[in-house]
């Protein structure tokens, strides 16, 4: 028999739904975890906690758009836009900033330093630079990359530490592919999984993508969560690496919608911060081209600020899958008329971005899904 998968993933009740999930029991995608390092203590168990952070009772989600000629600056006024409620936000939780850095040698592909010092300016501005740190675990060498996009500097003058994520400790989950229907192990950051101790800045770019559509701030943190460490299967000895990160692109256009969506409880931005100074079209996220576009989108819900900025770029959200998932879950806005905008409406900073040439397949999974090789 094949397999067939809701052709909406539909979940009625937003307090289980957090609780629940790939991590803590939504039957049909299991939830199990192991803590471990590469060279570190194992970790404690972690919790997820619940996100986004809901406006006040009755009040529309706020998400802040900027335009401007100097990416810095568009960052930190949409960031002081909306300054009391992230102050609030963070508490005393350490920040952690995760860039999006898929090439070590690529800038356009890469989250640019003067999106970073925007972030790291107005963190200054509210006392909250304390024990910050840029945290990531980039496709190639992540210190390289740091290095070759200008990361030291701004780590030098901000007082802030860059933060190799492969070398930290990580938990062991369990993630779907629509290729088997079965769970496969997937080691995670406990840096970006422990959002009780950690407040989570995704620091991405406006991209698109080859299997998601669109690269914006959920898939910056989930899909960056997966490691790079010694493959306990190989016979090649500890300096044979495993590259865990494939695993949760999910087999395919279900796949990796269901894995964004399912694992946003445990690994979701606490703010989201979009540069979109300079887009990438076409043959994302790694060898697009560019569009001068001069764009930032912030926001505390980063359902709602991944909604702008696929409306910022001509897509539907709807025809995203993951946001159209955590939709019909209540998680999270994805109708920017049900937002307050702040700063220039959405439809007069538009653009309609080129998508990828595999546009087609990823639209896929709104329609029935089968495990290959099943009949």
């Amino acid at each position: 028999m094949p397999y067939y998968a809701p052709k909406n993933f539909h979940l009625t009740n937003r307090r289980n739904f957090l609780k629940g999930g790939l991590i803590a029991g939504a039957g049909a995608l299991f939830a199990t975890r192991f803590a471990g390092a590469a060279d570190a203590p194992a970790a404690a168990p972690l919790m997820a906690v619940p996100q986004p952070s809901a406006p006040p009772s009755g009040a529309p989600t706020r998400v802040a758009l900027t335009n401007g000629d100097n990416r810095t600056d568009n960052v930190f006024r949409g960031l002081k836009s909306l300054e009391k409620e992230i102050a609030r936000s963070i508490g005393d939780r350490r920040v952690v900033i995760k860039p999006n850095n898929v090439s070590p040698t690529n800038q356009l592909a890469s989250s640019h330093a003067d999106a970073l010092e925007g972030i790291l300016e107005f963190l200054k501005s509210i006392g909250k630079l304390d024990h910050a740190i840029i945290a990531e675990s980039a496709l190639a060498n992540t210190m390289q990359s740091f290095e070759n996009f200008g990361y030291p500097r701004l780590a030098e003058r901000y007082k802030v530490k860059l933060v190799d994520l492969d070398q930290e400790s990580f938990q062991t989950i369990l993630a779907f592919s629509e290729s088997d229907a079965m769970p496969h192990p997937v080691r995670v950051s406990n840096v970006l999984a422990d959002q009780k101790n950690n407040f989570i800045i995704s620091a991405c770019m406006l991209k698109t993508h080859d299997r998601a559509v669109a690269t914006l701030s959920l898939k910056n943190i989930v899909l960056g969560a997966p490691l790079k460490l010694p493959n306990p299967n190989s016979t090649g000895g500890r300096g044979r690496v495993g590259n865990d990160k494939p695993i949760l692109h999910g087999g395919g256009a279900h796949g990796i919608n269901i894995n964004l969506a399912m694992l946003a409880p445990l690994l979701h931005p606490s703010l989201s911060v979009i540069d979109g100074f300079q887009g990438m079209e076409g043959n994302g996220p790694l060898s697009g081209t560019a569009v001068d576009h001069r764009v930032c989108v912030v926001s505390n819900d980063f359902v709602a600020a991944d909604a702008v900025g696929a409306s910022l770029m001509g897509i539907a959200p709807t025809d995203i899958g993951y946001l159209s998932y955590l939709s019909k879950a209540k998680i999270g806005e994805i109708d920017p008329g049900k937002m307050e905008i702040l700063g220039e409406p959405i439809e007069k900073l538009a653009k309609k971005y080129v998508l990828s040439a595999s546009a087609q397949n990823q639209f896929k999974w709104k329609e029935p899904a089968h495990v290959a090789g099943n009949s």
